[in-house]
């Protein structure tokens, strides 16, 4: 049995389920649509994860007024859920045997997302897991989203454990900052990229996949 940890923290869009690529996809066609020229896609890879406020602080930096970033943040978030509600939730590989070992191992599991509370719960719902996780937290019910640290403070306040207590799984930049800001052990599973040297350095562990976090979870 693990007795580093007693909680894993898993982020949802990109590790959990194989939504990034989703968003991705329409933050880059809804910014051409709405003749936003100057959005490019790593414009699209820098905002996952990433709270309102500094979202939308990013893209008036980068771009000024070429950007309204409220609109397109609305009219991606509306067409990604037209998405899903015509779709299944794409799931990442491995993801049930994940959450089999944390069950087995005694270890509680939670998500904490940047996706609004309600339509994660739906998500998860729909994808057959919601009854898998101890909690589902949203970023939204903290005081500031990722990257800063509340969305994982929140959440080992909400469980009643120190943030030493919690190993977070990430697939972002942002939201890896964000568990590490808290202080927790956190795993980055890359989806669409890879950590740099310095991010790598703060980490506890990269892995190639979902299945790589067993052993961990095992020792």
């Amino acid at each position: 049995m693990n007795n580093k940890w007693k909680a894993i923290l898993f982020d949802m869009d990109g590790t959990i389920t194989d939504t990034e690529r989703i968003y991705n996809k329409y933050w880059n066609s809804c910014s051409k649509e709405l003749g936003m020229t100057d959005f490019t896609y790593q414009d699209s890879l820098d905002l996952r994860s990433l709270n309102h406020e500094d979202s939308k602080a990013l893209m008036q930096k980068r771009h000024g007024s070429s950007v309204d970033y409220d609109l397109l943040h609305r009219t991606v978030a509306d067409r990604v859920s037209l998405y899903l509600q015509d779709h299944p939730v794409p799931l990442k590989p491995d993801i049930n045997e994940v959450l089999s070992a944390c069950h087995e191992n005694g270890l509680m599991a939670v998500v904490v997302t940047a996706t609004n509370l309600k339509s994660a719960r739906e998500r998860l719902s729909k994808a057959g897991l919601l009854s898998s996780f101890d909690q589902v937290i949203s970023a939204h019910e903290a005081k500031h989203g990722k990257p800063h640290p509340d969305p994982y403070l929140l959440a080992a306040e909400r469980i009643g454990l120190s943030p030493a207590d919690c190993l977070a799984v990430e697939d972002s930049p942002n939201g890896c900052m964000s568990a590490i800001a808290a202080g927790m052990d956190t795993c980055m599973v890359p989806d669409l990229t890879y950590p740099s040297d310095q991010l790598k350095k703060r980490l506890y562990a990269v892995a190639h996949s979902l299945s790589d976090i067993i052993p961990l979870i095992e020792v």
